[in-house]
């Protein structure tokens, strides 16, 4: 009988981790429409540019803008924590890695001793002292048989990529988050702006009121409905003011700044900056379906997609056999009674099989949940490219409907204030009564308060649309990214 040499088992150990397992597929289809519903898209605030993205902050004509971002990026415990989280993700592919290399250990040893031996007689003798030192290397290696390990790397590799992603997505989110702080706080300044001037006006009209009354001019009815309407004013005046101070320490909190500071610098800046944005930005026809694929966050989903097919392949390779090699090499010298001798030793092997016999069905258990895992990840893959189609559509139908009432709010708070006007004249010469006028200032009220909130609207439109479209963020395999859209059913 002819036995295999030892050169022929090393070359059959090292063709045998080519027989790797049929994982699913690392990429699940999903669904993207071929056009944006959205009408005719109004000018984007960054052409739909990944670049002009990414500087749009500092590009928007308000430095103040970018620097408060800036802040909230570096004091946000966010992205500390999804730093961290890449930290995790870079250690777990590098123990991935290890896992299929061979592992090599050293050893040493010293000893000194001697030993009594029994004599003839029934006495004893002393054997001489000896020194032992002994120095060694063991190597240990398991091959990859069925890609078990393979897969391991897999999703070790999937996974920092998405936590470097989801790095990404949580910068923008941030930028976001503080975009939208601001253009908040410098709404609540322009409705400041708004209650204090209608408490201004009722509050003169009461004392002019007053006066008549008491003169005989104007009825008492007509004071106190006067001074109710100021008293009233007075109150939204302080409400307002109120509201401004939380949007104040708000904003502080996520950046990290004073808040006396911060209330100087944005005293300092234009309050209409985000008002006037629009105007120099550079128009686009339309956003194409392809910008979903540079969104970190649908990366990360498409790449926890390929982690849980790799996991797969790892919890199936468990069930099969497995192969390791081992090996040594020794060293020692031993030294007494004016001896000295070396020895040096070898071996490669034991080359060790180990076939899973029984286990009560736990490892086909652990594939069956890992089938499972995948399935899950597929879906919430779908399920975040249409939260992204919607996010998109949701932004581009905010900008547009919010260009198309802005001539309306402006026109409305005109007329409203031409009627005012013409109400107070008419007051003045005694044509109308004080229920008309406060109408009126009611009506003036109204009209401005709807077009800040419509101008906030907008710049929230714009902000929404931004971190719909990614942030400026590129995915690596940009080149190849392009999800294709799915024909309608």
């Amino acid at each position: 009988m002819n036995r295999l040499p030892l050169t022929g088992w090393l070359a059959l150990a090292l063709l045998l981790p080519g027989c790797s397992l049929t994982r699913p597929p690392a990429r699940a289809e999903a669904p993207v429409p071929a056009q944006w519903l959205a009408p005719r898209p109004p000018p984007l605030p960054h052409g739909g540019a990944v670049p002009a993205l990414a500087a749009w902050w500092r590009d928007a004509g308000d430095p103040l803008l970018a620097e408060l971002v800036e802040a909230a990026q570096a004091a946000s415990p966010t992205l500390a924590s999804a730093a961290a989280r890449i930290a995790e993700a870079r250690a777990a592919r590098v123990q991935a890695g290890a896992a299929g290399l061979p592992a090599l250990d050293g050893q040493l040893a010293l000893s000194r001793g001697n030993a009594l031996s029994g004599a003839a007689g029934g006495g004893s003798a002393t054997l001489p002292t000896f020194t032992t030192a002994q120095a060694g290397l063991q190597a240990g290696w398991e091959l990859d048989l069925f890609g078990g390990l393979a897969a391991g790397r897999d999703a070790a590799d999937a996974r920092l990529a998405a936590s470097q992603a989801q790095w990404h997505e949580a910068r923008v989110a941030v930028a976001a988050e503080t975009a939208n702080a601001v253009f908040a706080e410098r709404a609540c300044r322009r409705q400041l702006a708004v209650a204090e001037q209608d408490a201004g006006s009722r509050r003169d009209s009461a004392r002019l009121t007053e006066l008549s009354a008491r003169a005989g001019f104007a009825a008492p009815a007509d004071a106190a409905l006067a001074r109710a309407g100021a008293a009233d004013a007075s109150a939204r005046l302080r409400q307002q003011r109120t509201q401004c101070a939380l949007q104040l320490q708000a904003l502080a909190a996520l950046t990290a700044w004073d808040a006396p500071r911060l209330q100087a610098r944005l005293a300092a800046a234009d309050a209409e900056a985000e008002a006037a944005l629009p105007a120099a930005l550079q128009p686009v026809a339309a956003v194409p379906a392809q910008a979903l694929a540079q969104r970190p966050d649908v990366y990360a989903a498409e790449l926890a997609v390929a982690a849980a097919s790799a996991d797969v392949g790892a919890a199936e390779a468990q069930r099969y056999p497995r192969l390791s090699l081992a090996g040594s090499i020794t060293a020692a010298r031993v030294r007494g009674a004016g001896v000295s001798e070396s020895l040096q030793t070898w071996s490669i092997g034991p080359l060790a099989l180990s076939l899973p016999l029984f286990d009560a069905g736990q490892r086909a258990a652990d594939a069956e949940a890992a089938h499972a895992r995948y399935g899950e990840a597929a879906a919430q893959y779908r399920a975040r490219v249409r939260q992204a189609v919607r996010e998109v559509e949701d932004a581009l139908q905010g900008l547009d409907g919010t260009a198309a009432r802005t001539g309306d709010a402006d026109e409305a708070v005109r007329q409203y204030q031409a009627s005012l006007d013409a109400v107070q004249a008419r007051r003045d010469a005694g044509l109308a009564s004080q229920f008309e006028l406060e109408d009126a200032r009611r009506a003036l009220f109204a009209a401005q308060t709807a077009r800040v909130a419509l101008q906030r609207e907008r710049a929230e439109a714009f902000v929404a649309l931004y971190r719909a479209l990614g942030g400026g963020w590129q995915r690596p395999d940009a080149a190849a990214a392009a999800l294709p859209p799915s024909p309608a059913p």
